[in-house]
């Protein structure tokens, strides 16, 4: 591994950060390193609070995005809450159908197969949309190049939301709403959220129409936690602040799926480490073995017996899962040796009957 070095910071930042702060050198460098150079930006560091959540109204077209839902409650339209098979997109299904569920009773998930339709929107998703009357699709963690799919929900009279985060391409879909920080035209002041953390800014929009405040939404954070840890999106700014509280829902009062996950296991504090390396991988499991939509059965259920045996369903495949990584790295490094490649700084390997989802 190469390692990258930050440059030194001036001496003077670091001589008055340990003033104001009163803390010894070492820890000022690093903090100045991390360009934490005022009191009040150390503050949001070391204490993250809600008031540093920026308002969700000032990400493009959310004002747009809250009108056309609250329309569909209204008028009781048919909402599918679409998402990816991986953990950012499974827990943002999550958050989304669990909280509009309090909202309305016409709330439907869908997880595209990671072997029929591949990642992202799908034409079949579309046609299942269609075919069973929905009017609006809230695409999550995906559809931010989905020019030629959201023209084609349009064609369906269906309409389209898009929260997500990753880079736009040159043009961008003609939905009725677009959520990404990371549009060009857009200024919202964080633009390293998870999927699931624009997912989590809409119903955060969405709850001052409803007049809940901020503090309300807090059972929905154990799921913004784990889409941060498991996609390494960077924890700072708003993702400290949501990855804090929601560590403390998962350590207090996590929801009866997560629960039945953290029960089985002998730890009693989990980390942000822990999330990664624990969590995540099981509900990872899902979607790469089987499909994305056990992984959303699991975290909306509300018995815990039900939950107890999708976490166990859930365990088999995560085991399943760690055989097959065993097995095809074992023939990967055979393959190297055979080809005599073991000195190349990169290789490929290929075998057609390796697990795709691994």
């Amino acid at each position: 591994m190469r390692w990258t070095l930050k440059v030194q910071p001036e001496s003077h930042t670091v001589k008055h950060l340990q003033e104001v702060l009163g803390i010894d050198q070492v820890i000022a460098s690093l903090l100045a390193q991390r360009d934490i150079t005022t009191f009040d930006q150390a503050k949001a560091f070391f204490r993250p609070s809600l008031d540093n959540l920026h308002d969700p109204f000032l990400m493009k077209d959310m004002e747009c995005a809250v009108a056309r839902i609250l329309k569909a409650i209204d008028e009781s339209e048919n909402i599918l809450v679409y998402g990816d098979y991986d953990v950012d997109g499974t827990t943002a299904v999550s958050l989304m159908s669990s909280y509009l569920k309090t909202k309305s009773a016409n709330i439907a998930t869908n997880i595209p197969d990671r072997y029929d339709e591949g990642y992202g929107v799908s034409y079949q998703g579309i046609d299942f949309a269609s075919d069973n009357d929905f009017s609006l699709i809230i695409a999550l963690d995906c559809g931010i190049k989905a020019i030629e799919k959201v023209a084609y929900a349009s064609e369906k009279n269906i309409d389209f939301i898009i929260c997500d985060h990753h880079k736009p391409g040159e043009k961008i879909p003609e939905a009725y709403a677009v959520l990404n920080p990371k549009r060009e035209d857009c200024n919202y002041p964080f633009d390293e959220l998870s999927g699931c953390g624009v997912g989590f800014k809409l119903i955060q929009a969405l709850g001052t129409k409803f007049q809940e405040k901020t503090e309300d939404l807090l059972p929905y954070l154990d799921l913004v936690a784990t889409s941060i840890a498991a996609d390494i999106v960077p924890i700072t700014g708003e993702n400290r602040v949501l990855a804090y509280y929601g560590l403390k829902v998962i350590n207090s009062n996590p929801r009866i799926g997560i629960k039945a996950f953290t029960n089985s296991l002998s730890k009693k504090e989990f980390t942000i480490t822990d999330v990664v390396f624990i969590i995540a991988p099981r509900i990872n499991a899902a979607g790469r073995i089987k499909h994305g939509n056990h992984a959303v059965q699991l975290l909306t259920e509300t018995d815990i017996d039900q939950a107890m045996a999708f976490a166990s369903e859930i365990e088999t495949f995560n085991t399943e899962r760690r055989d097959l990584d065993k097995a095809i790295t074992q023939e990967a490094l055979k393959q190297i040796e055979k080809n005599q490649e073991q000195e190349g700084f990169t290789t490929v390997v290929y075998q057609e009957d390796w697990h795709k989802g691994v």
